[in-house]
């Protein structure tokens, strides 16, 4: 399991998009919100859309792995599709905040990497804000304000990626996701490979 988290603006779903387009072995897991669709979100594949009544019965049924209320919206990763994907033997890509990862550590730690992305500034970072044109100037002034507290947990991530360049970001994303990858625990082959090797196979 893959997570990315950033401040709003920094550029982690861009970064998490061009990681999937490029890897058919990975999914990315699709977060439950409240919140309103934005103009082009399909449900079922930005977000699964609910009520708020909904939201809260899932809390109530354990159908979470984390969940967080941000700017009065809640928004959470749903257990089964996560699931059915690792079992399917994809890596499960993740872009959710600091709150977020700390529950999913605690949740399954041992198979989790975090990565933080950075902005080169607060001046770019509010600037992307504005160019994207997604939100209103107050929406804005409110992601500009939560922006240091998300930043001052980037120690608690295995990988930073301070994002001044797009494909500068990408080498260094691919590098991380190929060294986890090739990391011993992981490369669950190699055990009876290597006892067929001392048997002299």
């Amino acid at each position: 399991m893959i997570v990315l988290s950033s401040p709003s603006g920094a550029g982690k779903t861009t970064l998490t998009r061009k990681m999937l387009a490029e890897n058919s072995d990975m999914a990315m897991s699709v977060s439950a919100t409240t919140r309103k669709p934005r103009k082009g979100e399909q449900d079922g594949v930005d977000y699964y859309f609910v009520s708020t009544s909904e939201f809260e019965a899932m809390i109530a049924d354990d159908q979470f792995l984390e969940y967080a209320k941000v700017f009065d919206n809640y928004y959470g990763t749903p257990i089964g599709p996560v699931e059915e994907a690792l079992q399917s033997g994809k890596d499960v890509v993740f872009d959710i905040d600091w709150q977020g990862a700390q529950q999913l550590t605690q949740a399954a730690g041992g198979d989790l990497v975090k990565i933080f992305i950075l902005p080169p500034s607060k001046v770019e970072l509010e600037r992307r804000l504005k160019t994207r044109a997604q939100d209103s100037d107050d929406v804005i002034a409110k992601r500009m304000a939560k922006s240091e507290n998300e930043i001052s947990h980037w120690t608690e991530y295995d990988y930073v990626i301070v994002n001044d360049d797009v494909e500068t970001s990408m080498e260094q994303l691919r590098a991380m996701v190929t060294a986890e990858r090739l990391a011993r625990k992981r490369q669950l082959w190699l055990g009876p490979f290597v006892k067929a090797l001392v048997q002299g196979g």
